[in-house]
């Protein structure tokens, strides 16, 4: 199966598993997906994951994280810069996901970071997703 956009393809298995109420979710990785995972885990998103498999068929191995095992932490994900429609925000333009309550993913030159990061570096790029 060939996927154009790898992040909302990642997004989607992830919001697919939260509604099927699974613990675990398996990604075909690539060095965006771990970054994006790296993010997840550092703000508390996910418990964490792990890279598995050999050559081509790599995998991330994700563990959701479920605050009392009926709701999940992540109740939102959002894709924003889209492969037909690239969103672009420079230091004094960056989103906050509701009020600061989320975060923004953001590609920069420095690599992805959060959107209280790159305020925080005084950096702009492109808004990759939403979480909340």
């Amino acid at each position: 199966m060939v996927v154009t956009d790898v992040i909302s393809d990642m997004l989607t298995r992830i919001r697919n598993a939260i509604s099927a109420k699974h613990v675990t979710v398996d990604v075909p990785s690539s060095k965006l997906k771990l970054s994006i995972a790296e993010i997840l885990k550092q703000e508390g998103y996910i418990l964490d994951y792990a890279e598995t498999g050999e050559g081509v068929e790599k995998n991330i191995h994700i563990t959701l994280r479920d605050a009392n095992s009926k709701k999940y932490v992540i109740t939102g994900l959002k894709r924003i810069s889209k492969p037909g429609l690239r969103i672009y925000a420079n230091a004094d333009n960056l989103p906050k996901v509701i009020n600061g309550l989320g975060i923004a993913i953001i590609s920069t030159s420095k690599g992805l970071m959060t959107d209280k990061q790159a305020r925080a570096n005084r950096i702009g790029g492109e808004v990759l997703a939403y979480v909340w």
